[in-house]
């Protein structure tokens, strides 16, 4: 494929020094001066992106830009299309983006921006590219391309999830990482950042819901001696500390509207004012961001910027609750089980089959985070080597009960004898083997209790 860039503009000195910029980093580029000529262009060349103007006359509207836009895409849908206006407007730039542009840079532009967009757009459109030639890759074979050790799994949803996160972590580009609380949205977002070019420099981590709107330019920009009261001291911001690396904003739907203005100005321009001071800073970074809210629900609602969300998902990464694969549970126990008995040097534990298949069944509302904590706090419960249905049954009913969660296994996991037999063994542990208890608990006479005691092979 061709590596020649299409600049859309009609004004000569923009083109002009357009096309000097893209042959200084090594783009050949071909220019159209109105939009009849750049269909014609596009259907007789090949290009690897397009560089397009929204405006062709004395109009600012941006309509002429994108019928044109639609036309492009409607001819050529695969060649990406970084859009370019000296009259942007927020609501101009998310309309280019719903039309399917890849970007939105406003003139005058900063040339090292421009190049970096360029280089990001095409490294995702080539990632995409590869995505659709190739079959879908083993676990094995992931691994021997990328370093993914923390990431546990072999359900084809999350095979998914690891070949897109493999192919566009060489790139610069956006992500937002979506899902429910508990998936594994932090160990994604590193691991992005591990595989990256970025990965010898910062990973800072900022958690948008524990940063109060008050705050939020000191924690996120810094501040200067003197800028108010407290300020004793100059303060380095999170984007200056993570300059050159990866800046992973969790929690992004949390974040109040006054503040998602001033982190849109510099997920725009990469620039940013330390509070009290006027001079301007430039930031190099790679955003990643991540949440378990409903982003286009609270766009609807008034309580999110849409061009904030279109700035933040150049590349969108869902993550499957942990009971949409069932599969990969007995891994990530064994796995967290593993870490436990290092920790406590209980060497030799495992988890029989018959635990694995009831860890199987349960619902999990707080996924991999529920399922890491049950298991270190059975070990921490229990002197047994191999951990059954009963110890695990013990352990969760210290768990503190979330109001509205079914913590019940699913239908159909587990039999009536097994849960009996369960709840016989959980009543004897709790109530020390005293007997009469445990029958008073159970609903029992002592006769019926000690026939399950033989039924089921228990020891009182």
């Amino acid at each position: 494929m061709s590596n020649s860039i299409l600049i859309v503009d009609d004004d000569f000195s923009v083109t002009a020094s357009l096309a000097l910029l893209l042959k200084q980093a090594g783009y050949p580029a071909e220019v159209a001066s109105t939009p009849a000529a750049a269909q014609e262009r596009i259907e007789h060349g090949s290009f690897a992106l397009i560089l397009q103007d929204m405006n062709f006359s004395r109009s600012t509207s941006g309509e002429e830009g994108l019928r044109l836009l639609q036309e492009l895409k409607r001819r050529q849908p695969t060649v990406p299309i970084i859009l370019m206006t000296a009259w942007g407007s927020i609501a101009l730039a998310v309309k280019g983006i719903q039309a399917g542009a890849s970007d939105f840079i406003t003139k005058p532009w900063s040339n090292e921006q421009l190049l970096q967009s360029i280089k990001t757009v095409l490294g995702v459109a080539a990632a995409n590219s590869a995505a659709v030639k190739e079959k879908a890759p083993t676990r094995e074979e992931l691994d021997t391309r990328y370093d993914f050790r923390s990431l546990v799994g072999h359900d084809p949803k999350i095979l998914k999830t690891l070949d897109l996160i493999g192919r566009i972590s060489p790139t610069d580009a956006s992500v937002l990482i979506t899902g429910e609380s508990g998936t594994g949205k932090e160990l994604i977002a590193e691991a992005i950042h591990r595989n990256s070019a970025r990965k010898e420099a910062p990973f800072v981590k900022v958690n948008l819901g524990g940063i109060s709107s008050t705050l939020f330019e000191s924690e996120m920009f810094g501040h200067v001696k003197g800028a108010f009261t407290d300020a004793k001291q100059d303060r380095k911001g999170r984007f200056e500390m993570a300059h050159g690396g990866t800046i992973f904003l969790d929690e992004i739907g949390d974040l109040d509207l006054s503040c998602q203005v001033k982190l849109l100005r510099v997920l725009q321009d990469r620039t940013y004012e330390v509070l009290g001071s006027s001079a301007s800073r430039s930031v190099d970074l790679r955003v990643i961001a991540a949440t378990n809210r409903n982003l286009p629900e609270m766009i609807a609602q008034g309580n999110f910027r849409e061009d904030l969300l279109y700035r933040l998902n150049l590349i969108a990464i869902h993550l499957p609750p942990l009971r949409e694969r069932r599969d990969d549970i007995p891994l990530l126990a064994n796995q967290f089980l593993q870490n436990v008995a290092n920790v406590y040097r209980r060497n030799g534990l495992f988890i029989n089959e018959a635990g694995q298949h009831w860890l199987q069944g349960l619902p999990w509302p707080g996924n991999i985070r529920q399922l890491k904590q049950l298991i270190e706090r059975t070990v921490l419960m229990t002197t047994n080597d191999v951990l059954d249905v009963e110890d695990f049954i013990v352990a969760s009913s210290m768990q503190s009960a979330e109001s509205g969660k079914d913590l019940l296994p699913a239908v159909g996991s587990m039999t009536l004898d097994e849960m009996e037999k369960a709840m016989i063994s959980k009543s004897l542990e709790h109530f020390h083997g005293n007997i009469s208890k445990v029958a008073d608990a159970l609903g029992l006479s002592r006769a019926a209790l000690y026939r399950r005691f033989e039924k089921y092979g228990i020891q009182p």
